[in-house]
């Protein structure tokens, strides 16, 4: 699995009209698919595996394994389905949204709304009969916090919403935990933590590209409605609390040298970019300046570095 820019991969679909008007069975499947946005799916079950390999100080059993994996894809699909229901009309003013399968009118609304529903249900019966039923809970608090705390309360009415609403791509760390030991425990609450920290750097950097987007669709995201100076001093902030977060993972898990090495490398990396950003944001708040993107990827390669790192540690000590 690799790290993707998710936000941009719906800006990439290209329509299905087949020129007969009726649309094919892929066109059909292809769109339900997209309103899972499986880009952003993989980043979250790559946060998810590693935490299981940690929890299990080796190799877990390869069945808890496929079961975690099928039971978080489908739970994070429904709550990106049930998300893509919700925000159809900033998805069809946004253009990087546009081609999502609601604003282009693959999929009908009710269709959309039932697929999303039926996801939670069977993701949560799958996840609490093949694993087990605290890691079901995780999955459907995360799903409806999603829904419910980002999309419904929090995306409209403040610019802290990521903040807050971010939590909710926390949980795979828990659910990867759980999924093993059928408990939980500091190590995987302080990699939920890195994530919360994580969440706003590499969210803001891609709002900041396309901030415009989010003021004409009144969408209240720190940089639409702050100066670049103070949204690279926020992501500045939370890049420091990442990185001290993560290393706190290595007193309270038995890990030896390479997770620690490595989450002083990458973490300084992080740092690194994040005060460029800043650097830039004080000269010029244009976004040819900025390059916000530069940390946008890097974001994505740092978590999934990071994570796999975890994941790795066992097996050298």
């Amino acid at each position: 699995m690799t790290a993707i820019d998710p936000e941009l991969s719906a800006a990439h679909q290209r329509p299905s009209h087949p020129s007969s008007g009726r649309p094919r069975a892929l066109d059909v499947v292809n769109a339900y698919v997209g309103l899972m946005k499986p880009r952003i799916i993989e980043l979250l079950l790559l946060t998810t595996v590693p935490v299981m390999f940690l929890a299990a100080e080796g190799v877990p059993g390869l069945g808890v394994v496929l079961a975690t994996l099928v039971g978080g894809t489908l739970s994070a699909g429904s709550a990106n389905a049930l998300n893509c229901v919700f925000d159809a009309d900033i998805d069809q003013q946004m253009r990087r949204t546009r081609r999502r399968p609601l604003p282009r009118h693959a999929v009908t609304t009710r269709s959309a709304l039932v697929f999303g529903l039926v996801l939670g249900v069977v993701s949560t019966l799958w996840l609490g009969f093949l694993v087990n039923w605290l890691s079901a809970g995780l999955a459907l608090a995360a799903n409806v916090f999603y829904v419910v705390g980002y999309t419904m309360l929090l995306k409209r009415r403040t610019s802290q919403n990521i903040v807050w609403g971010g939590a909710a791509g926390c949980f795979p760390a828990l659910i990867g935990w759980t999924a093993v030991t059928g408990e939980l425990a500091w190590p995987p609450v302080v990699l939920f933590l890195v994530v919360f920290f994580w969440t706003p750097p590499h969210f803001w950097a891609l709002a900041i590209r396309y901030r415009e987007d989010y003021a004409a669709a009144d969408v209240p995201m720190l940089p639409s409605i702050a100066p670049a100076t103070v949204v690279a001093r926020k992501i500045v902030a939370y890049s420091y609390a990442m990185v001290l977060t993560s290393l706190v993972l290595w007193p309270l898990t038995p890990t030896g040298w390479f997770y620690p090495t490595a989450a002083v490398v990458l973490g300084a990396a992080f740092l690194v970019e994040a005060h460029r950003l800043q650097a830039r944001a004080r000269i010029s708040s244009e976004l040819s300046v900025l390059k916000p993107m530069r940390l946008f990827h890097w974001s994505n390669a740092y978590l999934a570095l990071l994570f796999v790192a975890a994941a790795i540690d066992p097996f050298l000590r």
